[in-house]
């Protein structure tokens, strides 16, 4: 290793098309995709990967005929007609459309997704406690009498009444996020479905509606998994890829980026980080302030317990939304619905997601006790029959969701100020430290390119 800061000759963030070749730190979906871009732009780059695999969060196992994606459920959908495009385009005849058939399991009784544009599900009294408070809301709001929202769960109780906030709202979000609603900030709000008034409604009233209306029809790739979209972009640039390079030490010299993993040191003309922010401040050597910002970022991360059933259909629900506590998972999904080549004939599947902190009991609770207490919860709710059960397998993954509280704002700033003054570029869920999605990820490296490297 040189001996030399980080700081030394350090470099400014203005743009430059002239790079003659690119760390891309990190092979998930948005380094992959930063770099089957670049390889249409005919820029050399290299993607350096921790992990003996590339696929981050997008990861699928193959075991027993059954195909998983290890770290919940995903499918593909998208405003985004250029990215949703561009998925298809890859994927080619490995898809399947599927109509979102989405529930809430509460209080025993199966409710349509979005919970709001389900009222007609609840009990009469629930149903009429929902559409009251949300119409009282509306009376107060119209008289500019009610306060707006500086936290999540003042939004919660602006937006829908009480009714809806006490019964799934609240209790769901604490569930998968783990921290105090009242403590989360606004930044991804859009992200929770809103619909129209009259939709609300009329969906106490009985009346057939559809809230969240650009995920409703769904595609999902016919084999392989999630991974089949990640696995088709590693082909196109497999001869840039090096696996099992855990990055240690970054470091500007010389008018030259070093990036080492404590072994091997390689020199680039620019850094685009897709890994966590944490990690890329520990390796980068950043100032107090920086590393402050960074270790205050929370997050959460997560199990999943992966079941095959011997039984051809468990019934035709997409995933189902769990927000009483006293059940382990949040979500349960069912793969084998989204296609039916994931799963062994006359076999199906199901995935249960379990979020939490690694400093949590529930990280350190063995894999076979995990299980056993989905099994048990899934067979409380008569979802799943136990005798049934042919397959079991439990999957972890440290960063899995991004947890925006009161000071998220600020210390995003103090990290996102100090690489933009480095030049290096972030991109994805936990480098940009934002709740993105699998299109969202594309969409800004899409923009990323057309940004820097396209003259």
């Amino acid at each position: 290793m040189r001996n030399s800061s980080e700081s030394k000759n350090s470099p400014t963030a203005s743009r430059d098309v002239s790079f003659q070749k690119i760390a891309i730190l990190g092979g998930g979906l948005s380094g992959l995709t930063l770099g089957y871009l670049l390889t249409q732009e005919g820029t050399d780059f290299e993607i350096l990967e921790k992990e003996s695999y590339c696929g981050g969060l997008m990861q699928s196992i193959k075991e027993d005929g059954f195909t998983f994606d290890c770290f919940g459920s995903h499918i593909i959908f998208s405003k985004d007609k250029e990215v949703l495009d561009l998925i298809l385009y890859l994927l080619g005849e490995n898809t399947i459309k599927n109509r979102r058939n989405t529930k809430v399991l509460y209080n025993n009784r199966y409710v349509k997704y979005p919970f709001e544009n389900g009222l007609a599900d609840l009990s009469k009294e629930e149903n009429f406690e929902c559409i009251y408070y949300f119409i009282q809301n509306l009376i107060i709001k119209e008289k500019e009498a009610l306060k707006k929202p500086d936290n999540l769960k003042e939004w919660f109780y602006h937006t829908f009444g009480k009714g809806i906030a006490e019964k799934y709202l609240i209790p769901y979000n604490e569930k998968i996020w783990k921290f105090q609603v009242e403590k989360m900030g606004l930044n991804w709000v859009e992200r929770i479905p809103d619909p129209p008034v009259g939709d609300i409604i009329k969906s106490s009233l009985g009346i057939e509606t559809e809230g969240y209306t650009h995920q409703l029809l769904f595609y999902y790739p016919k084999v392989g998994g999630i991974e089949a979209i990640t696995r088709l972009l590693e082909i196109r640039v497999e001869k840039y890829v090096t696996t099992n390079y855990d990055i240690t030490k970054l470091k500007y010299e010389d008018g030259k980026w070093f990036v080492c993993n404590g072994k091997v040191e390689k020199p680039f003309d620019k850094i685009v980080s897709t890994i966590p922010i944490q990690k890329l401040v520990a390796a980068i050597d950043a100032p107090k302030e920086v590393k402050a910002a960074a270790t205050a970022l929370k997050y959460n991360s997560l199990i999943t317990v992966m079941l095959g059933i011997n039984k051809e259909k468990v019934n035709d629900i997409s995933w189902l939304y769990i927000p009483d506590k006293k059940t382990l998972a949040h979500r349960v999904s069912f793969p084998s619905n989204y296609s039916p080549y994931v799963a062994p004939f006359n076999k199906s599947s199901v995935l249960a997601e379990i979020t939490c902190n690694i400093e949590d009991n529930m990280w350190k609770i063995k894999d076979e006790e995990i299980t056993e207490r989905v099994i048990s919860d899934l067979e409380q709710l008569r979802i799943i029959n136990k005798k049934d059960i042919c397959f079991a397998k439990v999957k972890r993954i440290e960063y899995a969701y991004v947890i925006s509280d009161l000071d998220y704002n600020d210390n995003l700033k103090i990290i996102k100020n100090y690489f933009d003054e480095t030049g290096i570029g972030l991109l994805g869920r936990f480098a940009e430290f934002k709740y993105l999605n699998m299109d969202a990820c594309i969409r800004n490296a899409l923009n990323y390119v057309k940004n820097y490297f396209v003259s």
